[in-house]
């Protein structure tokens, strides 16, 4: 009897521990969209989708890229400089458009990070690849890296933020294009990655505060298109007017504590948001996703647009295209870490919200140095 006692408390504790497991996956979470993170919850039911290892998976092989011509920058390896205060950086690549000088800390276990990834880049020869697999690659090297909200918004003075163990989605995506941009040209220097960084993430590429920041993602790939960076292919793969008003970090400032205690800040966001009217923002609906793999490439950024009043996407990834040929989605989930989705559209449908997707074309740096 004892031990029939015995069993059958075991066999309890088990069904609760699996239970409480269910429940932590798919937990409510915070979206990671640039705009949104302190102000919403999102549930993220990919419980079915395990992260998988870079050493399990193969990129799918096509013809490789002409190699860079004269005028590219040639290899360079970053120094493993020791843990500084803030260093000031310039761009002196025309393919990073005029930067000004932007403050930022080094840390030695970042560079070291960056220099092993380079160093990965380098022994494969990812240069001469299409920038597509560039993408997939340095992506895949990524996977398993811890998921963490907020990172960008925790300190109230605005700062580049730059790392290469923890992400947020948006933060995953800005790292491997600009990693794959300075890769693509044979530049593996950790300064000018930093300056890619800035570059994609800020207004014109310079950062001015925090009204500078990209904060819609529907303006960060208008902003980043406009400066040849990625084109949207949203509409040319079947996209659709989103038709929405997108006011809301105004409509909720005491969420932003840049905003809440800055009325200047708040008024220049109030601005800011002005200016998005007149921008036509395109989505992919959720029910045609499956329609546009034939034409998407591995890399290609994909933003998840939400019903959500007032926003425009709540999370976003790169496409991965697996060996098998199937489409998914690689990213830095909420659900905890850098991770492979292994299908766009099931992915998708499982995001709160979710309304369907918009899409943009990294453009590869080596067309600009013909």
């Amino acid at each position: 009897m004892k031990k029939i006692l015995g069993l059958a408390v075991l066999g309890f504790l088990l069904a609760c521990a699996g239970t409480l497991r269910k429940a932590s996956e798919a937990r409510v979470m915070e979206p990671c969209s640039v705009a949104c993170a302190p102000a919403l919850s999102q549930t993220l039911a990919d419980k079915s989708f395990p992260s998988e290892t870079a050493s399990s998976r193969k990129i799918p092989t096509s013809p490789p890229a002409p190699a860079a011509k004269g005028g590219d920058l040639p290899a360079t390896s970053a120094k493993d400089d020791n843990l500084s205060s803030p260093s000031p950086i310039k761009t002196h690549r025309h393919d990073l458009g005029e930067l000004a000088q932007v403050p930022y800390v080094r840390r030695t276990e970042e560079v070291a990070r960056f220099q092993s990834l380079m160093q990965h880049a380098q022994a494969e020869k990812l240069h001469e690849r299409p920038m597509s697999e560039i993408l997939q690659a340095l992506a895949e090297q990524l996977l398993g890296a811890e998921y963490t909200p907020g990172l960008l918004d925790k300190s109230n003075t605005e700062t580049l933020v730059v790392s290469l163990t923890q992400f947020d989605c948006v933060l995953f995506v800005e790292t491997v294009l600009a990693m794959a941009r300075g890769v693509a040209v044979r530049d593996y220097s950790y300064d000018s990655f930093v300056s890619r960084i800035a570059d994609l993430r800020y207004r014109n590429g310079k950062l001015n505060g925090y009204c500078s920041r990209l904060h819609y993602f529907s303006d960060w790939i208008f902003d980043n298109e406009k400066r040849g960076t990625v084109a949207n292919i949203t509409r040319a793969l079947g996209g659709v007017p989103l038709n929405k008003t997108l006011n809301f970090m105004s409509r909720h400032k005491s969420s932003y504590p840049q905003m809440a205690s800055d009325d200047a800040t708040y008024q220049c966001i109030v601005g800011a948001e002005a200016r998005l009217d007149g921008l036509r923002v395109d989505y992919i609906p959720q029910s045609q996703i499956r329609r546009a793999y034939a034409q998407l490439q591995p890399g290609d950024i994909v933003a998840i647009a939400t019903e959500i009043e007032g926003l425009d996407v709540t999370h976003t990834g790169l496409v991965y295209r697996s060996p098998d040929g199937s489409t998914g989605l690689i990213h830095a989930s909420p659900s905890g870490a850098v991770k492979i989705s292994p299908d766009l559209e099931t992915y998708v449908g499982k995001v709160e919200s979710s309304t369907g997707i918009l899409l943009a074309r990294p453009a590869d740096p080596r067309a600009l140095n013909p």
